[in-house]
């Protein structure tokens, strides 16, 4: 087989998908498209060829792409990713978008991201609110480790990183705005064998029966963690806005709203602390 990109593209996109395949090539050309299309004519060395088609071999075996090239886009930023973290998604940028909608950049705004994986969250809202100090938890310190390089990379060192489960490392202390992709995945969905979901953390994906295992613990916490107007905004799946919605009610939050994405599916529900 002929080492030049269009032919090695030909060849993976028999495996998987194209723009999979494109993905993987770049990466392992260590080129942007551009490139790509100026230079698909240029012979590839074998070596890089090689390397591209054993990540086509593990793609083709299921692998996500974000962890055979170790980096996810999210908002404006680059992030590093490992199986330590689950791999951030576009559809967790609406969070993003409505947790800047509700909280400014008065300095002493305190900011937390609750079980913050590779800190896609913690670090899209610190590059837009710089003068917010941003806290981000999480029980895994593999993850941790991801996410305080992430923080470094993208030189937003000021992010606290802290470990422990949802509320634990924050024990007496106040914000003005909390925001989670927590576990949602009812434990016995049989997606959680299908796709990428297979090579995620499981323990980031699963919350016990129903799914809203740990968004239960998390809203029955808040109060305490709250400052009066302060806001708390979940991304959940696509079935369960109504549920959160009505956690988020009994527990005496106002102003309580479910979003949709663009794919018209409920995303996130958020709510008010009164004061």
């Amino acid at each position: 087989m002929s080492h030049l990109p269009q032919a090695l593209l030909r060849e993976a996109i028999e495996h998987i998908d194209r723009a999979d395949a494109e993905a993987l090539l770049l990466h392992a050309l260590g080129r942007d498209r551009a490139w790509l299309f100026a230079n698909g004519r240029d012979p590839v060395e074998p070596a890089v060829a090689q390397a591209f088609l054993a990540l086509v071999a593990r793609r083709a075996s299921g692998e996500p792409v974000a962890y055979l090239k170790g980096s996810r886009g999210f908002w404006t930023l680059d992030l590093a990713v490992t199986p330590a973290t689950l791999i951030p998604r576009p559809e967790t940028e609406l969070l993003v978008e409505l947790a800047l909608e509700r909280v400014d950049d008065t300095p002493g705004r305190r900011i937390a991201d609750l079980g913050t994986g590779s800190g896609a969250i913690a670090l899209a809202l610190a590059s837009e609110r710089p003068r917010a100090l941003v806290f981000a938890t999480d029980a895994s310190p593999a993850a941790l480790e991801v996410a305080r390089g992430n923080a470094q990379a993208n030189d937003l060192g000021r992010v606290e990183f802290r470990e422990g489960s949802w509320w634990a490392p924050l024990a007496g202390e106040r914000f003005d705005l909390v925001a989670s992709n927590p576990p949602y995945i009812a434990d016995d969905d049989p997606h959680l064998s299908q796709g990428d979901l297979r090579f995620e953390p499981a323990t980031a994906l699963a919350s016990g029966a129903d799914g809203l295992e740990d968004i239960r613990l998390i809203v029955a916490g808040a109060p305490a963690h709250l400052r009066p107007g302060g806001w708390l905004l979940f991304e959940h799946g696509w079935d369960q806005g109504a549920a959160v919605a009505a956690l988020l009610g009994e527990r005496g939050f106002v102003d309580v709203a479910t979003v949709q994405d663009l794919e018209a599916r409920d995303r996130v529900t958020l709510g008010r602390w009164p004061g």
